[in-house]
């Protein structure tokens, strides 16, 4: 008589497969096999005029988002969402959206626009000299 599967080898698959799915089907999340570093301090991300007002700009490898909430003021939080770690996708409506699972943030502080996310973005350093906007 042949015996099936253990209870711990199928939940061992399971699991297994459950993380090489991750979040792929919300988009790639690679970054092309290597490990990404987030920018460094004085690391210029953007001019002043790339950034909106009442938008921002997402800055995928240095995992950043800057908005401009009101003109000469600006911002800047993590691009991973605080839901599931997944990207922020983009940036309109006065809020950054993560299209994950729908979690939406203010562009003015990082906070909660939209659930399923509870938390903030985090927020980020950065100067802002004459019309370049550095990492702080």
């Amino acid at each position: 008589m042949t015996q099936g599967p253990t209870r711990r080898t199928v939940l061992f698959a399971t699991g297994a497969a459950a993380l090489t799915v991750g979040c792929s089907e919300y988009g790639d999340n690679s970054d092309s096999g290597s490990d990404s570093v987030e920018a460094s301090a004085g690391t210029e991300l953007a001019k002043t005029s790339d950034i909106p007002v009442g938008g921002g700009k997402i800055f995928k490898d240095e995992k950043v988002v800057v908005t401009q909430p009101k003109e000469g003021e600006f911002k800047a939080f993590s691009n991973i969402c605080t839901h599931q770690q997944c990207p922020v996708a983009n940036v309109s409506d006065g809020t950054i959206n993560c299209t994950c699972h729908g979690s939406k943030f203010k562009i003015a502080d990082g906070s909660v626009a939209n659930p399923p996310a509870t938390k903030p973005l985090p927020e980020k350093q950065i100067t802002v000299d004459g019309n370049s906007i550095r990492l702080a």
